[in-house]
């Protein structure tokens, strides 16, 4: 009798991260913007862009070194200049949600510092306002939930980082949930930023300021320490010192990972190079994060990817970091509620 060959064995099915439950904790406000909304708003306003921005591709970058962030921030400063009009925030922050709900993400902390975009918009308070106000807006359109960190410059003067924290506090009950401190981390004392970063925690505020990621694990104790951090934007550099993975696990302290703008600006070499399982095994909360999609090339959902098919997550791991991410988050209880049981029902589909 003739043999009939077995069918071939069923593959597999893989889990769309894309539905997976999440919040996203790690996003620049300026950074969040379509590559092709960046050429229509240029072309509207007659703002001539360079090739690195024009091309439709991400722009090679390496921040290693001074020079290599100054361009960097002259890209980013660049594309912030084709903000200049309500309309032009409404349709940022709109797209933004929705590029957020269709990457999964039920949950939004988008990071904004008002006083570069003041000058455009009226001021620093109107600018706020109008940020706000467009959030709200853009949230109820697209059922993400989105809320928004103010942050200052560390390379300006401390006190102006004072002012933006009292402002910050003011709009605590308008959609302000938390403080940070950006740019490059090297300039600059976190300690020199403390008063600023108490007012905004006295006021009720998350301290979430960048670092461990252009410098090494003291930056991170640094924002822990002098700054009262209980989220640390990156910190992905934590992973060369295990005493103090243990104390951010300890006092479970979120580390927002952004691994594709970590390797875009070279601070690891390759993807597989990126210390994610190492965080994740010694029990650090992380809060993957796409830090600023138009320059890096890849937003929310490709991270998670990126677990998976780079450090090699199971699914069962990829919803525990969508879980540490609702946790670490500041959304409400009956919010994390939803998203964490969105996410159980995920593993199970």
């Amino acid at each position: 009798m003739e043999q009939v060959p077995a069918p071939p064995a069923a593959t597999p099915s893989i889990r769309d991260v894309r539905l997976l439950p999440k919040a996203h904790l790690h996003l620049h406000f300026t950074g969040s913007m379509r590559p092709s909304t960046l050429l229509e708003l240029a072309d509207k306003h007659g703002v001539h862009l360079p090739e690195a921005l024009s091309s439709g591709r991400p722009p090679k970058l390496r921040a290693t070194d001074e020079r290599g962030w100054f361009r960097f921030q002259r890209l980013y400063d660049m594309a912030r200049s084709v903000l200049r009009d309500e309309d032009d925030i409404r349709r940022l922050v709109l797209e933004a949600a929705e590029d957020e709900r269709a990457d999964g993400s039920g949950w939004l902390e988008i990071q904004v510092d008002p006083t570069s975009y003041a000058p455009r918009l009226g001021g620093l308070i109107p600018a706020l306002e109008l940020v706000l106000g467009t959030v709200e807006d853009a949230s109820r359109a697209t059922g993400v939930g989105i809320r928004v960190l103010v942050a200052a410059n560390r390379m300006k003067h401390p006190l102006d980082a004072r002012t933006l924290a009292r402002l910050a506090v003011r709009y605590a009950d308008r959609g302000v949930v938390g403080f940070g401190l950006s740019n490059d981390e090297r300039r600059g004392m976190a300690r020199d930023f403390d008063r600023a970063f108490a007012i905004a925690r006295e006021g009720g505020l998350l301290a979430a300021p960048h670092g461990g990621e252009l410098a090494g694990p003291s930056s991170v104790r640094d924002c822990v320490d002098d700054l009262g951090a209980g989220r640390v934007g990156h910190g992905v550099r934590a992973a060369e010192d295990p005493r103090l993975m243990q104390r951010l696990a300890d006092r479970q302290i979120t580390c927002e990972v952004c691994p594709a703008s970590n390797v875009a600006l070279g601070v690891y070499e390759k993807p597989e190079d990126v210390p994610l399982r190492t965080l994740f095994e010694a029990g650090v909360p992380l809060a993957l994060g796409a830090d600023d999609p138009l320059l890096f090339g890849s937003r929310l959902a490709e991270q998670y990817r990126s677990a998976r098919e780079v450090h090699g997550f199971s699914d069962a791991e990829l919803a525990e970091l969508a879980r540490q991410s609702v946790r670490g988050s500041c959304a409400p209880k009956d919010e994390k509620e939803r998203l964490l049981a969105g996410i159980d029902a995920w593993l199970v589909s």
